[in-house]
């Protein structure tokens, strides 16, 4: 693969990786109520889960997609109720995430997102599914195609990675301040609503 294909799977990948989105609202929220290391399994789940849409995509997924628009559309709505779910969880936590067994806070985000919660919310993602398509048209090669989609996936988890964990990082550094008082109430409200904005441009999408 040539350097300079290299260097633009590099930067679309951190383009895409760093950018707001529901995976990163997530890993934010979580950082903050649980910290970085329990918030591993959903950095894992989100990485892996995407990086597992683009190879099922190389293989051919995405021409059914294609050509079954409603499938497309049965996703973008699971998808939605999935997030609103999510969204629903964290909205109503009142607490820091440390005793999972509080009554307190017993109808909220009282436990971290799972490896395959976090799988699913990519699996579910329609904006995801179209993202994999677009990397992998555009930075394989007809020729040598298998082993250019297996270094198109290589090159993408390097960057990737690192990127969605910097949510998970800085929610952490700001878990010290905002467990005084009722600030990780209102914060996690707030991720809530930009959780389910994050989903605005996925619905109105054609």
């Amino acid at each position: 693969m040539p350097l300079e294909t290299i260097l633009a799977i590099f930067g679309f990948a951190f383009v895409t990786s760093i950018s707001p989105g529901p995976g990163n609202f997530l890993l934010l929220t979580s950082g903050v109520n649980f910290g970085f290391v329990r918030s591993v399994p959903l950095i894992l789940g989100i990485s892996l889960g995407f990086l597992s849409m683009v190879f099922a995509i190389g293989l051919g997924f995405g021409q059914i997609l294609k050509s079954f628009p409603l499938l497309y559309s049965g996703l973008k709505y699971c998808c939605l109720a999935y997030v609103l779910w999510l969204a629903w969880k964290i909205a109503t936590s009142k607490s820091i995430g440390n005793d999972t067994n509080s009554s307190e806070n017993a109808n909220g985000f009282d436990k971290p997102i799972s490896f395959v919660q976090a799988a699913l919310l990519q699996l579910l993602n329609p904006k995801a599914w179209a993202v994999s398509l677009i990397i992998t048209v555009s930075y394989t090669t007809p020729e040598n195609y298998l082993n250019s989609l297996i270094l198109l996936i290589f090159f993408f988890a390097i960057v990737n990675l690192p990127s969605i964990s910097v949510w998970a990082v800085s929610g952490t550094v700001l878990r010290r301040t905002l467990v005084q008082g009722k600030r990780i109430i209102i914060f996690n409200r707030i991720m809530a609503l930009l959780l389910v904005g994050s989903m605005i441009p996925v619905v109105i999408s054609a």
